[in-house]
C-alpha cells in the first residue's frame, strides 16, 4: 500500500502490513479465537454489497443537498463548501435524521451483522442506538485511540463493527489497526477506566501511528476494503485512520456500530431515542454534525 500517508507522511512498506481475512468459517467459537488472538476479525463480503452502496449513496444525497458533496452524489467528491447550517439549521437534527437514515440502519442494525455478533457472544446481542458515521473528507484522518474510553460505562464486553460505506482504498484513508496493541499493557493499563466525559480528557494518544510503529516494531494493518466487508475488534485494539490523500477528492464514508450481550449493561449515553451522546448532545456531539469544511476537534 504505497499511498498509505500518516500526518502528511508517507508510511514505508516495511511497516504496513494486510489485515488476515478471517475466511468463510463463521462458527462462533472460531471467530472469538481470532478476536482474542490477532484483537481483530475481518469478515468479507458479510453484507450484501447492493445493499451496502443503497446506504452509501442515501448519504451521499444527504450531503449533497447541503452542498458538501458535488453532483453525481454517488462519485463522493467533496465540493468544499457547504450550506448545512443555512439549509438544516439544528445541526444535532440534520445529523441525527442522517444516521438513522433506514437504508443505513437495514446495514448497520440488520439481521445479517446482528446474528454474528450473536454467535460470537454465545447469546442474543444488542447494538448501541447510536452509530458513528464518518464522512472523512480529504486532509482529514482519525488519531490512534481505544474505545474503551468513550464507552465503558455498561458491558464490558462491547465490539465495534466498521463498516465501510464503499470502495476503501490507501489513499481514501482506511482504517488501521496497530499490529498486536491488544496485547500493549503498559497503554491499555494507562488507559483503563478513563472516561473522556467524566474525566473531561482527549480520548486520543498523543503519538501518531507511524511514531508509535517504530516505537513498538510494530505494523500498521490494512486493507483495501470493499462493500459488505465488516472489521470487527475490541475495547482495547489500538485503531485510527491513515489520512483521506484523494486524488479525486472523494469523501471516504464509514460507519461504526457497537454491539454487546443484550442482557449486559448498557452505557447509558448510546442507548434511547433519541441517544444522550457525548455531554448529553446526541448526535450533535460529533465532529460529523458540523459541515463538513469544519476543522474536526480533537476527541
Amino acid at each position: 500500500m504505497s499511498d498509505l500517508v500518516v500526518r502528511g507522511q508517507p508510511v514505508p512498506a516495511a511497516l504496513v502490513g494486510p489485515l488476515k481475512d478471517g475466511g468463510a468459517n463463521r462458527d462462533g467459537a472460531a471467530m472469538r479465537r481470532a478476536l482474542e488472538e490477532d484483537g481483530y476479525l475481518l469478515l468479507r463480503g458479510l453484507i450484501e454489497p447492493d445493499q451496502v452502496l443503497a446506504a452509501r449513496a442515501a448519504v451521499l444525497e444527504r450531503l449533497a443537498d447541503v452542498g458538501e458533496i458535488r453532483t453525481p452524489a454517488r462519485d463522493g467528491i467533496a465540493s468544499g463548501g457547504s450550506v448545512r447550517t443555512e439549509r438544516a439549521g439544528d445541526l444535532n437534527a440534520f445529523w441525527r435524521s442522517v444516521s438513522e437514515e433506514p437504508r443505513l440502519r437495514a446495514v448497520s442494525h440488520g439481521p445479517l451483522l446482528g446474528a454474528v455478533m450473536a454467535d460470537i457472544f454465545g447469546q442474543a446481542a444488542r447494538p448501541f442506538d447510536f452509530i458513528w458515521l464518518r464522512p472523512t473528507a480529504p486532509g482529514r484522518a482519525s488519531p490512534l485511540h481505544f474505545d474503551h474510553v468513550y464507552m465503558n460505562r455498561g458491558s464490558e464486553n462491547v465490539r465495534t463493527a466498521w463498516l465501510p460505506l464503499g470502495p476503501v482504498r490507501a489513499a481514501d484513508g482506511p482504517l488501521i489497526i496497530v499490529e498486536g496493541s491488544h496485547r500493549f499493557d503498559d497503554l491499555i493499563d494507562h488507559y483503563r477506566g478513563i472516561d473522556v466525559d467524566a474525566d473531561r480528557v482527549s480520548g486520543s494518544l498523543a503519538e501518531d501511528a507511524l511514531t508509535l510503529a517504530r516505537a513498538r516494531g510494530a505494523r500498521l494493518l490494512t486493507t483495501d476494503f470493499e462493500p459488505g466487508d465488516v472489521l470487527l475488534f475490541g475495547m482495547f485494539t489500538l485503531h485510527g485512520s491513515a489520512d483521506n490523500v484523494s486524488p479525486l477528492g472523494r469523501v471516504r464514508l464509514s460507519c461504526d456500530v457497537r454491539y454487546q450481550p443484550a442482557d449486559e449493561a448498557r452505557d447509558e449515553r448510546w442507548f434511547g431515542n433519541p441517544p444522550l451522546g457525548h455531554g448529553g448532545k446526541s448526535y450533535g456531539g460529533l465532529n460529523a454534525a458540523q459541515p463538513l469544511t469544519v476543522a474536526p476537534a480533537a476527541r
